[in-house]
């Protein structure tokens, strides 16, 4: 995992973060178990563009219920005395763990546990290098077996070299991409690097099908750009997503289908559906331009107990030329939420934009998304507030998410008032999948006139990250066809193709539909699933497609002079 710090303004740092952990190995020698997995873990950690003397450790223990069985607890001691020895082979600290030792029920034990995970610092313009970036022109060097064949363990000091060397590489730009090998050895490795691009790859070493799947803990995989000064070379990359070693040739294809249907029939993720129509429309009744405009509109941003997208949410409206203003809502006391509500009140009225960003307000309870937040806003001096905002200021809202769920509780959207709701109004709802759901999908542009949309066009599709498990937007048939009549349905989640659709692979929740996101009659309150804010430089390097929605730049520029 690699992730942009989230500060107030920009940056250029990362965090890293690789876990370690073989359940075979661990059960059948927990001191080896746990030195490699602290090996696999920074050995991950330097193949995602980190230094390996920047890292540290932290380690999750599970062990069965040791009662008075002194083998059992030689198991913990045994993984805390190996990963001891890594540690000081490699030099690198823990910072402190979770351990349990109840991890028994009846006549069952899980195996013994000990996750290593590293975390480091870095830059962000290296971070992420685990796939394939390009047919016919990279050749992959694989990096020399640091295993003591006698041991079975590594060789710390030849394996601190090796880190060294291909952290130099890396920041000479000599490599496209690297992995490290772990318990699948090279076959492994080589096959989920090309799974990204659907790049195959062509064997031109001398290797036996036992060679290619022997485990080889701290390797390191490299595409590289240059020649390498190290390292055995492997074969070349091909346009063609065929693996073709030992004699054989294999269709990715299929290999993808099977590893990614493993655990298919225990825990689905993927469910098939039927392609829906694309909306084509325009708001029958479009906001008219504000009577006074202004340079830099302000923005006001309430955060409530569970809200975490504030800084990339003002990030996002500075960027557009906006002056946001993050207001953190106090509810420890009633006097706290008394003064909270006085505040937002007074910068409602001082703003022309209101903006909910997402998170988890209050943890999602009790029952469902976003009660605190629309609670909050039906206090009547806050509800007065936001009727003047949009009925007497030409003010805008936007809610994003969380913001997007309070928006649809208080009727905001698609009424464009605070308003009692019934079981006959919209609303989003819990995931077809069951769970929370966080990945990319595509959207696009399915209605325009909202000042939100006004720099975007029907039929434009932008790349978004979402993550909620309440994102299912359900209404009954005569208010979806009045949405759809009024042009209120604003974005829609599509497959490659650009339909819409309610396959599981992208329309990650089941909207029906496939809405994404909807407005209010006038185009004035915009609420959406995807976090749009959730973009800037570094993000989603190897992704496709257009990253970058400008409903910030519409809200913003509707406003200006």
């Amino acid at each position: 995992m690699v992730a942009k710090l989230p500060v107030d303004g920009e940056t250029s740092t990362c965090s890293g973060m690789a876990w370690g952990y073989n359940p075979y190995l661990m059960s059948a020698n927990q001191y080896v178990g746990a030195r490699m997995a602290v090996v696999e873990s920074v050995t991950k950690l330097v193949a995602s563009g980190f230094r390996y003397e920047d890292a540290y450790l932290t380690f999750q223990e599970y062990f069965e219920r040791l009662g008075s069985k002194p083998e059992r607890w030689g198991k913990p001691l045994a993984a805390l005395l190996g990963a001891l020895d890594a540690q000081m082979g490699l030099g690198i600290a823990s910072i402190g763990g979770k351990d349990s030792m109840s991890g028994s029920f009846e006549q069952l034990d899980v195996p013994p546990t000990l996750v290593s995970f590293a975390t480091a610092i870095g830059k962000a313009g290296r971070g992420d290098l685990d796939r394939v970036q390009e047919a016919g022109k990279h050749r992959r060097a694989g990096a020399a077996h640091f295993l003591d064949p006698e041991t079975g363990c590594p060789n710390f000091f030849s394996l601190k070299a090796n880190y060294k060397m291909v952290e130099q590489m890396i920041e000479e730009g000599m490599v496209a991409s690297a992995c490290s090998v772990g318990y699948g050895g090279l076959a492994e490795a080589l096959f989920k690097m090309g799974l990204g691009n659907h790049i195959g790859f062509k064997m031109m070493s001398d290797k036996t099908t036992g060679e290619m799947f022997e485990p080889m803990y701290g390797s390191i995989v490299l595409e590289m750009v240059s020649d390498s000064p190290a390292g055995e070379l492997l074969g070349e990359t091909t346009a063609d997503y065929i693996f073709e070693c030992c004699g054989d040739k294999l269709d990715m294809a299929q290999l993808q289908e099977i590893w990614e249907s493993k655990l298919e029939p225990v825990y689905p993720y993927r469910k098939a559906g039927a392609n829906v129509d694309k909306i084509n429309g325009r708001l029958e009744a479009p906001a008219a331009a504000p009577k006074i405009g202004v340079a830099k509109p302000k923005v006001i941003i309430p955060v409530f107990p569970g809200t975490n997208c504030e800084y990339d949410t003002a990030h996002a409206f500075a960027r557009a030329g906006a002056d946001p203003e993050i207001l953190v809502i106090r509810n420890l006391t009633p006097a706290d939420v008394t003064a909270s509500c006085e505040a937002l009140v007074k910068a409602i009225d001082n703003s022309q934009i209101v903006m909910l960003p997402g998170g988890f307000s209050g943890g999602d309870e009790p029952d469902g998304s976003a009660k605190f937040i629309a609670s909050f806003f039906r206090s009547p001096a806050v509800t007065e507030a936001v009727r003047r905002l949009l009925q007497q200021r030409d003010g805008l809202m936007l809610g994003i998410c969380n913001g997007f769920q309070a928006l649809i509780k208080l009727g905001l959207v698609p009424y464009g008032d605070i308003r009692p709701i019934t079981a006959y109004d919209p609303t989003l709802t819990f995931n077809t999948i069951g769970r929370h759901q966080s990945m990319l999908v595509r959207t696009r542009i399915a209605s325009t006139g909202s000042p939100w949309l006004s720099n975007c066009a029907v039929g434009d599709e932008h790349t978004v990250a979402i993550s909620h498990g309440e994102g299912r937007f359900v209404a009954p048939q005569n208010v979806l066809d009045e949405l759809v009549r009024n042009g209120q349905v604003a974005t829609q989640y599509v497959d490659l193709d650009g339909q819409p659709t309610m396959d599981q692979r992208y329309n990650p929740n089941g909207s029906v539909l496939a809405i994404e996101g909807i407005t209010s009659p006038d185009g004035r309150v915009f609420g959406k699933m995807g976090h749009s804010e959730r973009s800037g430089e570094y993000l989603y390097k190897n992704v496709t497609g257009d990253k970058y929605q400008p409903i910030f730049e519409g809200g913003v520029d509707y406003f200006k002079i």
